[in-house]
């Protein structure tokens, strides 16, 4: 599998960013500043150019400097607060670094079952599928 091409080269689907971008308004704000709320307010008119940044990191193999960096803030756990063992670290990072991990990891899904590369029994990070059911079927959601 390895070299083989799928002489399909990476584009952006603005169905997947449309329907990605909604999920981002929750989301804490990462070291690029950009709150999900920005992602909600911008609607339809931001799509072209969540899929342009998108194209254009994909082209030059690169990734922007605050999508490589987290804010980590310690989340309280259990127990006596002045214990630095009772919080374990949360890393913030980009918002929409995210939502473009979500916009590539469909395609690469899609490669996938087009190409027919996964294995039949293969069952982890697959949507619709569970790592405990019996082989051959798939989960009904």
């Amino acid at each position: 599998m390895h070299g083989e091409n799928t002489g399909d080269p990476f584009t952006t689907d603005i169905k997947t960013i449309r329907r990605i971008k909604a999920t981002g308004k929750n989301k804490s704000v990462g070291p690029d500043r950009v709150s999900g709320e920005i992602l909600k307010l911008g609607g339809e008119a931001i799509i072209p150019y969540l899929a342009r940044l998108l194209d254009i990191t994909m082209s030059n193999g690169t990734l922007p400097g605050d999508w490589k960096r987290a804010t980590v803030i310690p989340i309280h756990k259990v127990g006596d607060w002045s214990l630095v063992t009772n919080y374990r670290p949360v890393s913030l990072t980009s918002v929409i670094c995210k939502q473009m991990e979500h916009v590539i990891a469909s395609y690469l899904r899609q490669v996938w079952d087009k190409n027919d590369w996964l294995y039949e029994v293969q069952r982890g990070f697959r949507p619709g599928y569970s790592c405990t059911q019996s082989q051959g079927r798939r989960a009904t959601i």
